[in-house]
């Protein structure tokens, strides 16, 4: 079987609303980064969805709930509130850490339900990816007028 080739690029990353996103040069198969993107594009389009029917101003929790139930109705595969391990000198530590979705094992979403998404959300996403080794994640804040304000998408 033939091994998919790597290469070394850097990583363009498309602009989903105000915030800043991470700009890193990592090795991808050819063909692996698309994946990524379209599956990026399918869970925006569902939380697109949960907010046009409810708005913003509900508990996160709420909002956990429907944006499962869009994923459910469009047959993509995830696991809600799933259990981050931490891996310390060789044992897997439960230190109580709960990724909100994980979106077909590759993608983490973490939702929020706040005034504005600060320093410490982002980097709350970012240890989950660094700790579960995916490579894409997405921040979404549902309390915001218009979503696309409120969504951020980081690549390591």
């Amino acid at each position: 079987m033939l091994k998919p080739h790597l290469k070394k690029k850097k990583v363009k990353i498309k602009k989903y609303g105000d915030g800043g996103f991470v700009k890193v040069n990592h090795e991808v198969r050819e063909g692996h980064e698309m994946e990524f993107d379209q599956l990026s594009n399918q869970v925006i389009g569902c939380a697109l969805e949960v907010h046009r029917v409810l708005g913003p101003g509900l508990l996160e929790s709420t909002y956990e709930q429907c944006l499962a139930h869009e994923l459910s109705l469009s047959d993509i595969s995830f696991k809600l509130q799933c259990p981050l391990p931490v891996k310390y000198k060789g044992i897997k530590l439960d230190c109580g850490y709960r990724i909100d979705l994980l979106v077909n094992d590759e993608l983490i979403v973490e939702l929020k339900s706040v005034d504005q998404i600060m320093g410490i959300h982002q980097a709350q996403l970012l240890t989950y990816m660094k700790l579960s080794g995916a490579k894409v994640g997405l921040l979404i804040n549902f309390n915001v007028e218009m979503l696309k304000t409120g969504i951020k998408r980081f690549v390591l």
